[in-house]
């Protein structure tokens, strides 16, 4: 397929700059690949399609505060530094987006307010890409609490056109996130209450917890016409043997399989073994799934609804089926639902 099949026109107005008041309160459609129907509906009603046996997988990845100010050595010039990844615990390695990057370059050091914390770049990646090392005298537990406090969470400030709020902490965040190293949310579960974890609990819904660190390359615009051509960022991924229990139990048992996230439907794909089961998995995952494509492990999947253009929309488009995912989306529009990391739920069954 060709990237201009996934262009359509989105209303700016459509994507949405803050959450739902309650996180189970945001809307949902269901896409029913079977019938090719669409409903309506709340996301507080997704367990109506679920039965006793059936199971959500969840990514549990947690959300770091990435975002950091620092001023420039001599000039004082404030520079964005964007936290990407790790690269060396013991040197302190971090791999980063600088910004304005121009002011930036080899040897520079950057100092942050008051802390004890300075940064020296050591290698120009990207344009906008940096390797710098932390230079901090303390335990790494220390430089951590330390680093942490001076990040904003990193809410995509490009598209939801505002800064990072007070809100955002919490709600840039799933009940459930326990494995720091993420630096988008993975956007699905962030519709799910405790409320709504205590009823699928009640129901006999299972839940499964695998976890992929979602990175930037989730967002990263697309830019070759021939999508063979693109190449995803890799994310760390972990699949342990309690969720691959749970979920090849429910797949011997012929039941449902959501999958909660683009992320985690990729993770899923990436531990499949040669019996199409999970198997206990980790390692980084740069597959980049768009139509046609067999998904092996998930029958459902929970999602919201993305970008134009996005690797997040074409992967939805090869599990619901290009042409009933742009019928739905057309319908999405109509019906001013919300766009977004923030915005509304897609459940296609």
């Amino acid at each position: 397929m060709k990237l201009h099949e996934f262009k359509f026109e989105l209303p700016e107005e459509l994507i949405a700059t803050h959450p739902a008041r309650h996180r189970d309160e945001s809307r949902l459609m269901v896409v029913n690949r079977a019938t090719g129907q669409f409903e309506h509906r709340m996301f507080k009603d997704i367990l109506e399609y679920f039965s006793e046996g059936d199971v959500f997988v969840f990514n549990d990845t947690k959300v770091f505060p990435a975002r950091m100010y620092g001023q420039k050595e001599r000039t004082g010039a404030q520079i964005e530094v964007f936290l990407l990844r790790e690269l060396n615990k013991e040197l302190r390695l971090w791999d980063v987006l600088v910004d304005p990057a121009r002011k930036i370059r080899v040897g520079n050091k950057l100092y942050f307010g008051d802390s004890d914390i300075v940064a020296e770049v050591i290698d120009n990646t990207t344009s906008r890409g940096r390797t710098i090392k932390f230079l901090f005298d303390g335990t790494d537990e220390e430089f951590r609490k330390a680093l942490y406090e001076l990040g904003e969470t990193p809410v995509p400030k490009d598209v939801l056109k505002r800064e990072t709020e007070e809100g955002d902490k919490e709600r840039y965040q799933t009940i459930f996130a326990e494995n720091i190293g993420a630096v988008a949310a993975p956007a699905a579960g962030l519709h799910f209450s405790r409320e709504v974890m205590k009823r699928m609990e009640i129901k006999g819904v299972e839940k499964a917890f695998i976890t992929m660190h979602v990175g930037l390359g989730t967002y990263r615009h697309v830019d070759v016409e021939d999508l063979t051509k693109h190449k995803m960022d890799s994310e760390q991924f972990f699949v342990n043997a309690e969720a691959a229990q749970i979920i090849n139990k429910s797949i011997d048992a012929k039941k449902q399989v959501c999958a909660i996230g683009t992320t985690t439907m990729r993770a899923l794909d990436a531990s499949v073994s040669a019996s199409s089961r999970v198997k206990v998995t980790q390692g980084w995952n740069d597959k980049f799934i768009y139509p046609p494509y067999d998904f092996k492990i998930a029958n459902s999947l929970l999602t919201n609804f993305h970008l134009p253009e996005s690797t997040l929309v074409m992967m939805a488009s090869a599990f619901a089926g290009y042409k009933l995912l742009m019928a739905a989306y057309e319908e999405a529009i109509k019906e001013k639902y919300r766009f977004f990391a923030y915005g509304d739920a897609m459940l296609i069954l």
